[in-house]
């Protein structure tokens, strides 16, 4: 693939009903229903929702034969109300159930961790080569009448790979990485192959973006060894609500559309179905202006691994780069006149590492303990502040007696007079910025040319947007989307983030912030890993979720998982600390990270009981663990 410039990957179509994605078709947007696939008229009603707000396709949850037989009376429903949405069934554990959803669904989404293999128990196992061998010939043998039934009856298949139930078999020879992840995928994908059963959509998902991309890429890179082209479905699963879950799976999903990966789209929210989809309009549509942008001729720097990037070496300056997480470097020019600073407005939580305040340091209202910049021709040496050069005044940064310098730069304007002085000046921090309708691209070529030169100044990315407060969603997906890969590529020492608009400086600050968690590059408040809720789901998810937010937003560093079911419960909260997981209806049991602790409280209780259980391991700084 073309690191600098846009293009997308090159697939085989798929028929899923009258709606066939891959190919030369548009990336498609969809959701899933969150309500009893037993219960007819609701299930119609909700996908007429999700449809009418734009999805292209609509998966049901059919954890049961019954469930899936009465897909025949919802796919009916939906017909007769005028819609040709083509429904998907989402099956796990029993393959039985997907060989009837088959024959009233236009696609069926398995999952390899569960489909043959038993439910995650987090033992490991010992196989011989000969056992593992044995363990795929029987997983063949009750696969390949499941694909001569979607083959008679013209039904897609999905293999859906979720990071969180990755089968014990799995697990115990790969462990628990990307490439086991892949792995599972592959072993579905080569008895399509042998089979010749071609209507396949792959997806590889995981509630931790890091291992989501990582994942993806790596199974791109397998699927074309083996000479497979299909399509990906792209998501990132329990991304939560609210603007966490729009950063997150902007993040997530954008650093992949990015690079041309990705057919079909879902962004997974704990809200309502349909407002899923106009985030997804959103995402898909910003990454496809970078179409037919203008040629960049990046070089890729010797030793860059896509598949398995690692952070580029930088020298430490001050705090930024080395091994300092990145740096948030925000913008409040518009709050200085004549020298005096009005009224600093900032979250405690998000507060700027660096303030640029252009051509005028406020002398009057300046924050305590902040770091400012402003530009190299006013300033007077001041502690805490440091000076920015335009690359049109480097004959004077050899002259600046600054211990840390910053210089705003682009890829074209990187010539050999600008390598040398930074050859020169180590203690240099470089802010990229570009104006190219693939910014990405040429970012990634500013970073690549310096790793190419030996050159180890910290970069800060400096993306630009022009939104009002009305269009804050935009902003925090647009500017998520342009710096997921960025991120994952370890080319970032730091992000600024500018609006010239009317946005609210605290929301640019936080969705900064936001970024640089949703990516786990840097941690300051409370995540939470919450699924979006289907028709398994043991109780009132979205109620439950903003309790729990409530009443722990406050703890700084934790991972929460709110789970609506047991399906990915354990494996996608692996890495959270506390899980609060539906048992049964009614039910649910508490985790404390891989480990159940309480089961089947009362959901009326269960809120309270995990406060208790935070606070009694200390983990609550209100409530000392030696005074619960």
């Amino acid at each position: 693939m073309d690191l600098f410039n846009y293009r997308r990957r090159e697939t085989v179509e798929v028929q899923v009903g009258g709606t066939p994605l891959g190919g030369k078709n548009p990336i498609r947007l969809q959701s899933m229903t969150d309500t009893s696939t037993l219960d007819t008229e609701a299930s119609v009603a909700q996908t007429l929702r999700i449809a009418g707000a734009g999805g292209e396709y609509v998966r049901l949850t059919t954890q049961g034969v019954r469930e899936a037989e009465n897909l025949r009376n919802i796919n009916a429903g939906v017909r007769a109300a005028g819609c040709t949405v083509p429904l998907v069934a989402d099956v796990h554990f029993n393959p039985r159930v997907a060989e009837v959803a088959a024959l009233y669904a236009e696609k069926v989404r398995i999952n390899p961790g569960n489909y043959v293999d038993p439910a995650r128990t987090f033992k490991h196992l010992e196989y011989t080569d000969e056992e593992y061998a044995g363990e795929l010939e029987r997983l063949e043998a009750r696969f390949v009448p499941f694909l001569n039934i979607c083959r008679a009856h013209h039904t897609a298949i999905r293999i859906g790979v979720n990071h969180g139930s990755l089968s014990d078999r799995i697990m115990s020879r790969y462990g628990d990485t990307p490439e086991g992840i892949v792995e599972s995928c592959m072993e579905f994908l080569r008895i399509c192959v042998r089979e010749r059963f071609t209507d396949v959509v792959v997806s590889i998902k995981a509630s931790n973006t890091v291992v989501m991309v990582r994942s993806v890429r790596l199974l791109v890179d397998a699927m074309e060894r083996e000479g497979m082209a299909f399509p990906l479905h792209l998501g990132v699963t329990e991304a939560g609500n609210g603007e966490d879950g729009r950063i997150k799976s902007a993040v997530g999903i954008g650093a992949l559309l990015a690079d041309g990966l990705g057919d079909t789209v879902r962004v997974s929210l704990s809200e309502a179905p349909e407002a899923e989809i106009p985030v997804a309009h959103k995402l898909v549509d910003y990454i496809a202006r970078r179409d037919g942008a203008m040629m960049i001729p990046g070089m890729a720097a010797e030793g860059f691994d896509w598949l398995r990037p690692v952070r580029r070496p930088t020298v430490a300056v001050g705090n930024i780069g080395g091994d300092n997480v990145p740096v948030v470097v925000a913008d409040r020019m518009d709050l200085v006149i004549g020298g005096r600073m009005r009224e600093f407005r900032a979250q405690t939580d998000f507060l700027p590492d660096y303030i640029y305040c252009g051509r005028s340091l406020p002398r009057v209202g300046r924050r305590e303990n902040a770091n400012y910049i402003v530009d190299a021709d006013v300033w007077m040496g001041e502690a805490g502040t440091y000076p920015a050069f335009p690359y049109n005044m480097l004959p004077f940064l050899g002259n600046c007696r600054a211990e840390l310098k910053f210089l705003f730069l682009t890829y074209g304007a990187l010539t050999e007079e600008v390598r040398a002085c930074l050859r020169l000046h180590p203690e240099v921090v470089i802010i990229s910025q570009s104006s190219h309708r693939n910014r990405l691209g040429e970012h990634r070529a500013l970073v690549h040319e310096l790793t190419r030169e030996g050159l180890k100044n910290p970069v800060v990315i400096f993306q630009q947007y022009a939104h009002s407060q009305e269009e804050k969603e935009d902003f925090q997906i647009e500017s998520a989307a342009d710096m997921g890969a960025l991120l994952f590529d370890g080319l970032c020492d730091g992000i600024y983030l500018y609006n010239n608009g009317t946005l609210d400086h605290r929301d640019i600050d936080a969705t900064a912030f936001g970024i640089l968690q949703a990516a786990r590059l840097r941690t300051s408040k409370t995540e939470y890993i919450a699924c979006p809720g289907c028709g398994r789901t043991l109780y009132d998810l979205q109620d439950t979720l903003a309790r729990i937010k409530a009443a722990t937003s406050h703890l700084k560093g934790l991972k929460i998982a709110v789970m609506g079911c047991i399906v990915n419960g354990p494996g996608e909260m692996a890495d959270a600390d506390y899980g609060y997981v539906g048992a049964a209806r009614g039910k649910v049991s508490l985790y404390k990270k891989k480990t159940c602790v309480e089961r089947n409280i009362p959901a009326e209780e269960a809120v309270e009981r995990l406060l208790r259980l935070i606070r009694e391991n200390g983990d609550d700084p209100e409530y000392p663990a030696k005074d619960i």
